[in-house]
């Protein structure tokens, strides 16, 4: 299991364009991937859970990924959401 925190730092948080992002490139591993704020967890791969979960700007969510391919699924997936630059 590989699990990092990070800082939502767009200032739209995960909603609408960057959470369908998020949740596409999820899907493209085959590792079971959830996502922790607030001490709610939920899955990574369902746009429906990752928008209900109100991932704001400043928000700390935990990403965990278990699988054949964890490590580059949580890297790739930091990657993304410290790239996205929506205004």
């Amino acid at each position: 299991m590989v699990e990092r925190t990070v800082t939502i730092k767009n200032k739209t948080g995960l909603h609408a364009r960057p959470a369908a992002q998020f949740v596409q490139t999820a899907n493209k591993f085959k590792s079971n991937i959830t996502i922790t704020k607030d001490g709610k967890t939920a899955d990574a791969k369902s746009i429906i859970t990752v928008l209900s979960m109100g991932i704001n700007k400043g928000s700390e969510i935990i990403l965990c990924a278990e699988g054949p391919d964890e490590s580059k699924a949580v890297d790739t997936l930091v990657e993304l959401i410290n790239g996205f630059k929506e205004e």
